[in-house]
């Protein structure tokens, strides 16, 4: 099968070409860095990713498109244009994407979404495919408005659509906010969060990309959505103690009053990165399982060894 892969230079991409070329597929991958070389596929690098992007050479005879391409999500981002960016990006651009794909007679769309468009907690009960969203910051917003264009695209022409709604991924290649947990766990802080008892859902990019191919070989009719996590969910102190063991150092774990630990993040202008430690954010998978009769073939404690490992080989 042809598969045009967006953003098949970053995190997700990289882990998920290899394997679409080891399972026969004959890829395209598009991508924003001219030095992109990595893998044995026909290239289509782009300037850009917005409502004025031209894919109409990287779709021909494409059957298949998985769009990871993103304005990524970063919680201290301070961008001026930062509602406007992530529409242009986010949602014009899977919008345009989605209109030159169905005109060039791609058969399946695969979108990654992200598990903030149901919302930041959910402390009460799991997160469902069919939960009303509740999106609260300007990328889930984009990343909804962008969901909802690709099924108006899918509705009007002979294409169908995926969405998958990701918790965090973490893996070979992970930035952001687990990068920055490998690093203190690795630092030896003690780490106040012994009195957490929260529950996070969150995915190895291992499994995630198995669902993508999945996904590939099972198209919808016409639009559906897909939850999912690895095969258990962990609390805050859990995933540091399980971190620590994969890279093979003591975890330092510290009892903090959860009410110190919230008067404290706000007094140093931490809040919304505490309140993510702290609170639950878990999703029921279930309905994925059963339709694909998927289940994640890699363990946390596997997919956190392999992180590490990854991690022992760069420069720090």
């Amino acid at each position: 099968m042809r598969i045009l892969v967006t953003g098949a230079n970053g995190f997700i991409g990289r882990n998920l070409v290899p394997q679409l070329i080891k399972s026969g597929h004959e890829v395209v991958a598009s991508y924003r860095n001219d030095d992109f070389r990595q893998f044995d596929t026909q290239i289509y690098p782009i300037s850009d990713l917005g409502p004025d992007t031209d894919w109409s050479k990287a779709l021909i005879k494409v059957e298949t498109v998985i769009h990871l391409a993103a304005r990524v999500h970063v919680m201290t981002d301070k961008a001026k244009n930062l509602i406007s960016d992530n529409k242009r990006i986010n949602t014009e651009g899977t919008r345009k994407l989605a209109k030159d794909a169905a005109a060039a007679g791609v058969r399946h769309f695969i979108f990654m979404s992200t598990i903030k468009v149901n919302g930041e907690s959910s402390d009460l009960k799991a997160f469902c495919y069919d939960d009303l969203p509740a999106p609260k910051d300007p990328y889930a917003t984009a990343k909804l408005e962008a969901e909802k264009a690709l099924t108006q695209v899918v509705r009007s022409s002979n294409m169908s659509a995926t969405i998958i709604r990701s918790p965090l991924v973490y893996g070979p290649g992970v930035k952001g906010n687990f990068i920055s947990l490998i690093k203190i766990c690795m630092r030896g802080w003690p780490l106040p969060f012994g009195g957490v008892k929260n529950r996070r859902s969150i995915i190895y990019v291992g499994n995630l990309v198995d669902l993508i191919q999945r996904v590939i070989n099972k198209p919808p009719s016409s639009t559906k959505i897909y939850l999912c996590r690895d095969p258990q969910d962990v609390s805050t102190p859990e995933l540091i103690r399980k971190t620590c063991t994969a890279l093979g150092v003591k975890p330092l774990i510290i009892f903090f009053p959860l009410s110190v630990l919230h008067f404290i993040a706000i007094l140093i202008g931490k809040k919304a990165t505490i309140s993510r430690l702290t609170e639950s954010l878990y999703v029921d998978d279930s309905p994925t399982r059963v339709d694909l009769d998927w289940t994640p073939p890699f363990s946390m404690l596997k997919g956190l060894k392999e992180t590490a490992t990854w991690f022992d080989t760069q420069k720090h």
